[in-house]
C-alpha cells in the first residue's frame, strides 16, 4: 500500500474543501459539533448479527459523550440502515455524506455492503471505519480496518481443526464476497495441510432450507468425521445450525465457523452447543476492562442483551474509541488527512486487550482465538495467540 498516495489525494481533496465544504466535514474548526455517522442493518437478513454493532457504536458514543466529547465539541452521531443490501448502503452512504455532512463513518457489517461503499467515501474524500473481519482483500487506502483479516483467524483455525476435529472438510457458505474468498483460502489451506476438501459450495444469501444440502453432506462425509466450515451469514446460519442438529447430525460431524459468536450462539440453544468460533474477542474473556465493557453494555441494553456482544460488536464500539482518539488529536482540523494521519501507530486499550493500528496495512493488531459453544451459549476460548499478530492483508 502506498501510504504517500492517499496522503497527496486527501491533500488535494481537504483543499478543494476551502470552496466547497459538501461532504469534507468541519474543517475550519468552528462548528462546536463533530458528526460522524454508522452504516447498520436495523433491519434485513444480517440484523441479528448487527445488533450488537449498533448497540456498541451507541454505547461508545455515549461515554464519550459523559466524558466531554471531543476537544470540548459535541459528538453527534447519525445511524442509518442499509437493510443488509449493498445498494441500499451506497445510498445511505452519499445521505451521511452530503447532507448529514459527517466527517467519518463506521460500519457497516457485510464486505458486499463496504466494497460498493468505497467508491463513494473515495469521491467524497471521508474516512470509513470498518470494524468487521473480512476476506483481507483489496484494502482501501480510505478505510480503517479494526476487524480481523485472514492471516489473524484462518491460518490458525484451519490447522487447528485440522489436527484436532478432523482431516476432511466440507465448505459451504453464503454467496457472497465474503464467504467466497474464505471458502477458497480455507480450500488452498486444507490442501496444504494433506487434508480432503470433500464439499465446496455456495448458497444465495436468502436460503433458509438446507434439506437437499444436509443430505448431500452425509452421503458425501459418510461415517468418517468432517468438519463444516460453514460461513453462513444471518437467517440462513440460524436455518442451518437448526436444521443440522435436527438431522442428528450433530455428533457425527463438527460445524465450525466465523460466523458463529454470541449472537447466535444464545439465540440458537442446543443447536450451535459443540461448535467452534474463531475470534479475535469473546465475551468470556476474563479482564477486567472487559468486565467493565459487558457491565456497561448490560446496564444500557440489559443483562442478556450483554451475553450477545460479539466480536464485531466489540470491534465496532474499538472503532468508535479509537475513532474519537484520533478526532482529539485533530485539534480544530477536522479534515480526513488528519483523522487518517492521527489514526497511525494509535493503541487503544479494548476489551479484547491492547490493539495497535498498524501504519504499514491501517488494519490492527489483534491476537487469534478459537472457542468452543457451551450450553448456556457462551463460548469457550480453547486456543490464543500468545501475542497479537501483525495483519497482512491482500494487495
Amino acid at each position: 500500500m502506498k501510504k504517500s498516495t492517499r496522503f497527496i489525494a486527501a491533500a488535494a481533496s481537504a483543499a478543494l474543501c476551502i470552496t466547497s465544504l459538501a461532504g469534507c466535514g468541519s474543517s475550519s474548526g468552528k462548528s462546536d459539533t463533530i458528526k460522524i455517522g454508522g452504516v447498520f442493518s436495523l433491519t434485513g437478513v444480517t440484523a441479528i448479527t448487527e445488533e450488537s454493532m449498533t448497540n456498541c457504536a451507541q454505547l461508545a458514543v455515549d461515554q464519550i459523550k459523559d466524558a466531554g466529547g471531543v476537544n470540548g465539541k459535541k459528538l453527534e452521531y447519525i445511524v442509518k440502515d442499509y437493510a443488509s443490501d449493498a445498494d441500499t448502503a451506497v445510498k445511505v452512504t452519499r445521505e451521511l455524506i452530503m447532507q448529514d455532512e459527517v466527517s467519518a463513518i463506521v460500519g457497516p457489517y457485510m464486505s458486499s455492503a463496504r466494497v460498493a461503499m468505497e467508491p463513494v467515501v473515495e469521491e467524497k474524500d471521508i474516512p470509513l471505519i470498518y470494524p468487521t473481519y473480512y476476506e483481507g482483500e483489496t484494502p482501501n487506502d480510505h478505510v480503517i480496518y479494526t476487524g480481523a483479516v485472514p492471516n489473524q483467524q484462518g491460518d490458525y483455525f484451519v490447522p487447528w481443526l485440522y489436527e484436532n476435529v478432523s482431516k476432511n472438510f466440507y465448505l459451504i457458505g453464503t454467496d457472497t464476497t465474503y464467504a467466497s474468498a474464505i471458502n477458497k483460502q480455507a480450500e488452498a489451506a486444507v490442501t496444504k495441510l494433506g487434508g480432503n476438501v470433500v464439499g465446496n459450495e455456495l448458497v444465495p444469501s436468502d436460503t433458509t432450507q438446507f434439506t437437499d444440502i444436509i443430505s448431500k453432506i452425509q452421503n458425501t462425509c459418510g461415517d468418517d468425521g468432517c468438519v463444516i466450515y460453514a460461513n453462513l451469514n444471518g437467517d440462513s446460519g440460524t436455518a442451518f445450525y437448526t436444521q443440522f442438529a435436527a438431522a442428528g447430525l450433530s455428533d457425527k460431524y463438527t460445524i465450525a465457523s466465523f460466523i458463529m459468536d454470541e449472537s447466535f450462539s444464545t439465540a440458537l440453544g442446543d443447536a450451535a452447543v459443540g461448535t467452534y468460533a474463531s475470534a479475535n474477542y469473546f465475551n468470556s474473556i476474563s479482564s477486567d476492562k472487559n468486565t467493565e465493557f459487558l457491565k456497561a453494555y448490560s446496564d444500557k441494553y440489559g443483562a442478556e442483551k450483554a451475553k450477545a456482544v460479539t466480536a464485531v460488536g466489540e470491534a465496532t464500539y474499538d472503532a468508535v474509541q479509537m475513532l474519537a482518539e484520533s478526532l482529539e488529536k485533530c485539534g480544530d482540523d477536522i479534515s480526513t488527512e488528519s483523522i487518517l494521519s492521527n489514526f497511525s501507530g494509535l493503541t487503544y486499550d479494548a476489551p479484547q486487550g491492547e490493539i495497535k493500528e498498524d501504519p504499514d496495512t491501517h488494519h490492527i493488531y489483534l491476537k487469534a482465538r478459537i472457542g468452543q459453544v457451551q450450553k448456556d451459549g457462551s463460548i469457550k476460548v480453547v486456543y490464543e495467540s500468545d501475542d497479537t499478530i501483525k495483519p497482512v492483508p491482500v494487495e
